[in-house]
Parts: C-alpha cells; sequence; structure tokens
C-alpha cells in the first residue's frame, strides 16, 4: 500500500522550503533548501547545551581581537551568527540568512559596513558568498544599501517589507530576495476588523500574490519568499510562490497532514495579471508607502521588535564575558 504525500513533499514540488530556524537539528529533520536566522532564534538556539561548542568558537575568535567594551561584544554576535550559519549550510544545500542589527535600519553606510564584515567572515570560515544572504530592512535606506551590496556580488534578503512600495523599490534595486510578512500583515488587520479573516481574503496572502504577479509579469529577477506564517492554509495557499520560509512548527504540520498541492502561483497567472507597471524615486517610494497604514505601522513595529531581539542577545553575551 502506498504511503499517501505529505504537504510538505508536495510544497517542495513548486517551490523552495526555507526553514526558520537557528535550532540546527530542526533543519536537519526537515531538510529544507534554505534557512533564515535572526538575533530571536540565535539566542534560543545558543542557550541550548548541544550547541555550547559553537558558542565557545565565536567567544574565542572574538577574543582573539582584543576588543574592549561595545566593540567586543559586537565582534562576538558577528561571529556566534557565522559560526550557526556555517553549521547550518553543512546540512542544507542552498544559502543562509544572516541579519544586519537592526540599529543600521535608517543608516546605509552603517549598513554596508556591517553587512561587508558578515561576508568577510564566513569567506574567512570557507564559505562563498554566493551561500549567504545578508538580512537588511527593506527601509530606503536599507534598499538603497543592498542595491549597492548588490554589485559588489554580495546576495540581499529585504526583510520587514509590508507594502507593494517596499516591493517594487527592492525589486527595481535589483535584490536577490524579499520576504514580505504574511503573518503580521494578516495580525494587524485582524485586529483592526475584530474577527477572524477567511483565507479567501486573507490580506497577506493576497499581499504576496500581488508581489509575485508584478515581479513575474515584469521580468524582475528578484525572488519572492513569503514569511511570518500564521497557520498552514497561508502556506499551502501560496504554492509556487519562489520560496516560503516556515517555522519549525508550521514544517511539522505539514509534514504531518497527507494531501496533494496544485500552485497556485505560477508565471503564466502572473502574465495575466492587470497590474500596471510603476517606477518609484526616493519622493514617491516614501509617499505609496506611507499610503498604507498597516505597512507604517509594521515597519516600524518590526524595526522595534528587532532591535530588542538583537540588544536581548547582546546582553547574553556581555553576560558569557
Amino acid at each position: 500500500m502506498l504511503t499517501p504525500m505529505a504537504l510538505l513533499d508536495s510544497l517542495k514540488r513548486y517551490t523552495v522550503v526555507v526553514a526558520d530556524t537557528g535550532d540546527i537539528d530542526a533543519i536537519r529533520q526537515h531538510a529544507p533548501q534554505d534557512a533564515t536566522t535572526n538575533p530571536s532564534l540565535l539566542l534560543k538556539a545558543a542557550q541550548q547545551p548541544r550547541y555550547r561548542a559553537l558558542v565557545e568558537a565565536a567567544r574565542r575568535d572574538a577574543h582573539a581581537l582584543s576588543l574592549a567594551g561595545h566593540a567586543a561584544t559586537e565582534a562576538f554576535m558577528d561571529r556566534l551568527a557565522v559560526q550557526f550559519g556555517r553549521e547550518i549550510l553543512h546540512i542544507i544545500p542552498g544559502r543562509v540568512s544572516t541579519e544586519v542589527d537592526a540599529r543600521y535600519s535608517f543608516d546605509t553606510e552603517g549598513t554596508l559596513a556591517k553587512a561587508r564584515g558578515i561576508v568577510r567572515l564566513y569567506e574567512a570560515a570557507g564559505v562563498d558568498r554566493a551561500r549567504v544572504l545578508v538580512k537588511v530592512g527593506s527601509t530606503w535606506e536599507g534598499i538603497r544599501a543592498a542595491e549597492i551590496l548588490e554589485r559588489e556580488g554580495i546576495h540581499c534578503n529585504l526583510t520587514l517589507l509590508f507594502s507593494f512600495a517596499q516591493a517594487v523599490a527592492c525589486a527595481e534595486a535589483g535584490v536577490t530576495l524579499i520576504s514580505p510578512f504574511v503573518g503580521r500583515i494578516y495580525d494587524w488587520h485582524r485586529k483592526e476588523r475584530g474577527a477572524e479573516i477567511p483565507i479567501d481574503v486573507d490580506p497577506g496572502v493576497q499581499s504576496v500574490t500581488r508581489i509575485y504577479n508584478y515581479f513575474k509579469k515584469y521580468g524582475y529577477r528578484t525572488e519572492v519568499m513569503g514569511a511570518s506564517f500564521r497557520r498552514v492554509e497561508q502556506i499551502t495557499r501560496l504554492a509556487g510562490c519562489d520560496l516560503l520560509t516556515i517555522s519549525p512548527e508550521l514544517l511539522r504540520e505539514l509534514a504531518d497532514t497527507p494531501g496533494a498541492l496544485a500552485p497556485s502561483l505560477t508565471a503564466e497567472g502572473a502574465r495575466a495579471s492587470a497590474e500596471a507597471k510603476i517606477s518609484l524615486d526616493e519622493k514617491a517610494f516614501r509617499w505609496l508607502h506611507n499610503q498604507d497604514a498597516m505597512a507604517v505601522e509594521k515597519l516600524s513595529d518590526g524595526i522595534r521588535r528587532f532591535d530588542a531581539d538583537a540588544r536581548a542577545l547582546e546582553r547574553w553575551v556581555e553576560a558569557l564575558g
């Protein structure tokens, strides 16, 4: 008797599945193509005894620089991210995303310096830069930094993306990847409505669908990776998207649920969409983004949350000494 196909296996036929975790064991279990990390995920993983060797290696490398104060802490954090990223790359065939500190969200030069430093650390560890995505917030300043980095051969994942303006600006800048936040978009609209939203009109799913169709219709090379999911139905409705980054909990649910999917998003369907082409300079970007109250609120909130996560990791690193 044949074992029925799981939703996860079916999804992988049409979409690159990315593990949204720093837990190496979870990544090994679900065998994704790529993986993403952030300070919150790193802090959770680094506190587990089985990853102590990675923490100690990062601390030794940072101490060898003989730095003091914040510079020492920052060196430790950067090396910790790269230690986990390199370990993850040993078990996945694709790429790992490593985040630039949220404090650089409005600092193009600071983002450039931090991103270049992260890539240098990976290369010193024997990792080809083609396997690294530097995660940058989708502010105007972050997008400008990513445009420069891409020209240098440093590939970028533009995160905290909530508006169509952000997506278009990223595509025009030639970034490698964007991560629209499906779940956080849904959360905002659910709170506004005071009720659950049916999957057929889920605003997070609709946002990714619109972006995917626009990119494919007009031939942009930027990949679309839906992120921040709240339920399996949001994932299955985006089958066919270039990539989807999924938490271990939802990966398990997909792996445990039998079923077969057909792609909801296709290049052929995108070409039939009615979206008109636009072009954005800074003024047009800021105006169009400002028209989306959800995106304005969630971008600001997301930067604050990412910064809080980074500072939590920073305090933990400082406590280790």
